[in-house]
């Protein structure tokens, strides 16, 4: 007669084993984005992912070799953050192999049609709405102190809210006092 216990889940919702971030990334590229907000008790667990390049899996006996290149984003200082202590000095040399620095919306504002176009994109498919001279003229006077998210988002709602034949600036809604 065999003997089976049931193997309560690890956590609440595993019902199944499903692999984590970097096992269903082994093999290729995984990105983290804002890596600056981690808190310092999970930088220290990503940077023994990264020296060691393995994980051992919720429940698992034995740890599991990964190989991942890991791209990270943050838009804040990293060096900075070092110096000040909320950021690890060997994880910040660990991930800033090669650094590539984005500049932000507001420092390249030509690349905002081409932006917009693609967003819409994205958010219409091919029924794209056109957008008015004098919304896209409102949008390059925007300082955009949320980066390309906030074009996204700005534009998402301008989309739901438009009731013409194209979106005017009244729908873009942007306060006249960041403008």
């Amino acid at each position: 007669m065999a003997i089976t216990t049931a193997v309560p889940p690890a956590f609440t919702g595993a019902h199944a084993d499903k692999p984590g971030l970097f096992q269903a990334a082994d093999g290729g590229t995984l990105f983290l984005d804002e890596v600056a907000e981690l808190p310092l008790h999970m930088q220290v667990k990503l940077l023994r992912v990264i020296q060691e390049k393995a994980v051992k899996p919720i429940g698992a006996q034995r740890e599991v070799a990964v190989d991942v290149r890991v791209l990270s984003a943050t838009h804040k200082n990293l060096a900075q953050l070092v110096q000040d202590g909320s950021f690890r000095q060997d994880l910040y040399y660990r991930l800033n192999v090669i650094e590539l620095r984005m500049p932000s919306l507001r420092e390249r504002m030509e690349d905002i049609p081409s932006l917009v176009a693609a967003i819409l994109k994205k958010l219409c498919g091919d029924a794209i709405p056109q957008i008015s001279t004098v919304a896209l003229q409102s949008l390059a006077a925007y300082p955009f102190p949320g980066n390309v998210r906030e074009l996204e988002n700005i534009l998402e709602r301008a989309t739901a809210l438009c009731s013409g034949a194209a979106i005017e600036a009244d729908d873009l809604q942007l306060a006249p006092d960041e403008m």
